[in-house]
């Protein structure tokens, strides 16, 4: 991961669904940040919650499975779940696609700094994810995938 000033730096990549599916499936855009993030002793995340969008219980989920081994899986509990509730309140969002977007935006702010958010819904993630009292070098880098 780099901080935006080309000095590579370690910290948090978290993972949205299609950021899980893109890694498992050699997309560079996800395994670049991946290895980056692995070589500089940087943890990779995602939320339990994910796991519901990515995995349907046959032999196409063996590519994800052999990703998830190396990535940490966080649990969603009542707190989590309140917070992200919270967070949907604050960002004028709701719908059950937001209500993922909104678990995965408690574990991405959970993160120690830097961290790097993949995501294919840049606009909602960053949206959750904007936090005005962090300094701008520690508020969460949304990148699109």
């Amino acid at each position: 991961m780099d901080n935006g000033r080309g000095g590579a730096i370690s910290g948090s990549l978290v993972l949205d669904a299609e950021g899980l599916t893109k890694l498992a499936a050699g997309d560079p855009r996800a395994t670049n940040p991946f290895e980056a993030s692995r070589r500089l002793g940087g943890q990779v995340v995602t939320a339990a919650s994910t796991l519901t969008e990515v995995l349907r219980g046959g032999p196409r989920d063996a590519a994800i499975h052999r990703v998830l081994k190396k990535v940490t899986i966080v649990p969603i509990d009542s707190d989590r779940a309140r917070a992200a509730g919270e967070l949907l309140g604050q960002a004028g969002l709701a719908g059950h696609r937001c209500a993922l977007d909104a678990l995965l935006a408690t574990v991405a702010l959970g993160q120690p700094a830097p961290v790097v958010l993949l995501t294919s819904d840049f606009d909602d993630m960053a949206r959750l994810t904007a936090d005005p009292e962090r300094s701008k070098r520690q508020r969460i880098k949304v990148v699109r995938i």
